[in-house]
């Protein structure tokens, strides 16, 4: 598969974002042509940290401006599209829905109409949709499965949720474009520079650089899936459409470990794996009596369809996959001087 990706016009959105970065340095690894669209140039990123940006054409641009993407699909000759970009912030949906709602939702069929105007034969589009837009469900009822009906509630799951229907609907009659949708568990390793989440942020903590500030009593249950891990699902998914369009276009593949952890038990996994115990205990002591609003208490992901579909299977347990990305935080952090 890898020989595949040679000289292929690769178009990701959000490209700058976690996941984008660390597909675009692969596919450059795998000698393809990466054409990314990005809003904001946030240099506080992989894609320039690793200086990913000088390798790839970068277009600047809003994914919900439908007359820009056609240009980009039209002139770039693109083959391939994974679309990424989206506001992620479950906190920033609560404050502005309405502008979570533009991003994830317009800038989703945007982006799948301009492919459906536009006379390039695309060969493949992987939407990235989430376990949220599931919404919540009992814990005997975990782990999702794809055929469970969307009971997204809070803004950010029900911008994702519409954002997935529509790309159904993009994918079925007339439209038929080749679409495959992935409802991920909650995606870690290095690159993570949004330090509002709980892995990157608990590393920057028991590393020293900063305090960690509980935001719930950390009883929420996930699923961690690592970023190689992802990678992965993403090309395997992309090349199994392109090659075996009937077999795999309109499908839905989740992706998780089948296992959830506390937010507990992944903060005792990074703070000994740092040696800060002491650090340790005085969170759990700030967590006493919390509340969260606004997220789901439970939730966490199988493969077996995707398994059946690609013989794909996690790499990385929860314990290799934290090793390997503190690893990688220790020399960000030293090098852009954040001590």
């Amino acid at each position: 598969m890898n020989n595949y990706w040679k000289n292929k016009n690769v178009f990701i959105t959000g490209i700058n974002g976690f996941v984008g970065g660390n597909l675009a340095k692969k596919l450059l690894d795998l000698e393809a042509n990466v054409i990314g669209l990005i809003r904001n140039k946030d240099e506080n990123s992989l894609l320039f940290f690793e200086n990913i940006n000088k390798k790839i054409i970068l277009i600047d641009g809003d994914i919900t401006n439908k007359n820009l993407i056609s240009g980009i699909i039209s002139e770039q000759k693109i083959d391939h599209v994974f679309h990424f970009a989206a506001q992620v912030e479950v906190g920033v949906a609560m404050e502005n829905p309405y502008f979570t709602y533009e991003t994830n939702t317009r800038g989703t069929y945007s982006l799948l109409d301009a492919i459906r105007s536009n006379k390039n034969k695309i060969m493949s589009i992987v939407v990235a949709s989430t376990d949220k837009s599931y919404g919540s469900y009992n814990k005997d009822e975990m782990p999702y499965k794809e055929y469970y009906p969307l009971r997204a509630k809070y803004p950010y799951d029900v911008s994702k949720a519409c954002a997935d229907m529509i790309s159904q609907s993009y994918a079925s009659e007339p439209f038929k474009l080749p679409i495959v949708i992935t409802r991920f568990a909650n995606i870690y390793g290095p690159g993570q520079l949004n330090f509002s989440a709980l892995i990157p942020d608990a590393i920057r903590s028991a590393l020293g650089y900063t305090n960690f500030y509980p935001r719930g009593n950390g009883k929420q249950i996930r699923d961690y899936i690592f970023i190689d891990d992802v990678v992965d699902v993403y090309l395997k998914i992309s090349h199994g459409l392109a090659t075996k369009p009937r077999m795999f276009s309109g499908q839905i593949f989740n992706a998780g470990t089948k296992r959830g952890y506390s937010v507990n038990e992944i903060l005792k996994i990074i703070y000994e794996l740092c040696g800060s115990k002491t650090k340790l205990k005085k969170i759990n002591n700030l967590m006493r009596g919390k509340k969260t609003i606004g997220e789901i208490e439970t939730q966490y992901m199988d493969f077996e369809k995707l398994n059946k579909f690609t013989a794909w299977q996690p790499r990385f347990n929860i314990n290799k996959g934290i090793k390997k990305t503190i690893i990688w935080y220790k020399n960000y952090l030293r090098k852009t001087n954040k001590k």
